[in-house]
């Protein structure tokens, strides 16, 4: 690759010359100016924005680890960082961990070796070691971590109440005259999963339903998973009114079988997903399911990092941003229609 070195070279001046004119520094002349980019573009040149982050001590990069991209929560996300990011000049530079410890610890490493000026992650489901974030945050790089959070890191987190979410969530099929309710869960040491189990759990207390073990199933919460879980729930001697999951994949593939068995969604059995994909309002009957404030997710998450950069770290106090979800009725919910308008 062609360096300022090889443009000074053939030119005659000192690369440091090269480097002001590239930078379009006020004391080249513009013939100087001129003559460079033109060399430049010939002889393809690239400028190396790692050594340029080694001498300025700022890439204006930022990392972003998700545990995949091709859900719209997470998309939602990332332009919710991006949009803040971009107007402060800064770019993003995307990973996909895959929900996988040994990725998450690579890509980590990676974006420390490429002088990131922060980084922004939803951690892996079966990480439980986090010294590879801890690194992060020993260096003094902005470390923000959104929709999953972890109370042993001192670094800055954004959520939402998924407490409340569950509790709305379940609270609406009991009011839809539900008992049996079933729920979708996964790995629970992940506090959003332990915090939706909760919020489904005492909304059942308040209103005097017990609490069945027999009709809470965890798992990965992905496609197949919500096909397997219903099969098992209809195993059961007596079936569920009702299904809360805590993911909108395993509950429109809950919903897809119901079809299949014909089994009517709603009047047999209601559901209720989490997050709201874009794919949940084009189901049949359309899902309802808790909104999860995604793009406000990436805005608050970019919000901090500006303001950590801006206080500096020794100043700078770590904030957790608790967000309130939003219960979205529609039909696949709705035993008595008449009581709530559909979104």
């Amino acid at each position: 690759m062609a360096t300022i070195h090889d443009i000074a070279k053939e030119l005659n001046i000192t690369a440091s010359t090269v480097s002001r004119a590239l930078n379009n520094h006020p004391r080249i002349s513009e013939a100087t100016k001129k003559a460079v980019l033109k060399v430049a573009k010939r002889l393809n040149y690239q400028p190396n924005h790692i050594a340029a982050a080694l001498r300025n001590g700022r890439s204006n990069i930022i990392g972003i680890i998700v545990p995949t991209a091709d859900r719209s929560f997470f998309g939602s996300v990332i332009r919710g960082i991006e949009e803040v990011a971009k107007r402060a000049h800064y770019n993003v530079m995307i990973c996909q961990s895959h929900d996988d410890y040994e990725s998450e610890v690579s890509t980590v490493e990676a974006l420390l070796n490429a002088r990131v000026d922060g980084i922004m992650a939803s951690f892996a489901k079966n990480t439980e070691n986090f010294d590879h974030f801890k690194k992060v945050h020993d260096k003094g790089i902005p470390l923000i971590l959104f929709d999953r959070s972890f109370s042993g890191l001192d670094v800055s987190q954004v959520v939402i109440d998924d407490y409340l979410g569950a509790y709305q969530a379940t609270e609406h099929l009991i009011q839809q005259g539900c008992r049996r309710i079933a729920h979708f869960t996964s790995v629970k040491k992940i506090s959003i999963y332990k915090e939706r189990l909760r919020g489904y759990k005492e909304a059942l207390e308040a209103y005097n339903i017990p609490y069945r073990s027999e009709l809470v199933l965890e798992s990965y919460l992905q496609f197949e998973d919500g096909i397997e879980g219903l099969n098992r729930l209809l195993d059961l001697e007596e079936w569920p009114d009702a299904i809360f999951s805590a993911s909108a994949y395993s509950a429109v593939a809950a919903l897809a079988a119901c079809k299949e068995r014909g089994i009517a969604v709603p009047n047999q059995i209601a559901i209720v997903g989490f997050a709201n994909e874009a794919f949940t309002s084009f189901c049949d009957p359309p899902m309802s399911t808790v909104d999860q404030q995604s793009m406000q997710i990436g805005t608050a998450a970019a919000e901090i990092f500006l303001e950590q950069i801006t206080v500096g770290r020794d100043r700078f106090v770590p904030k957790r941003i608790v967000l309130t979800p939003e219960l979205i009725i529609r039909k696949s919910s709705l035993k008595n229609p008449m009581k709530f308008s559909e979104k």
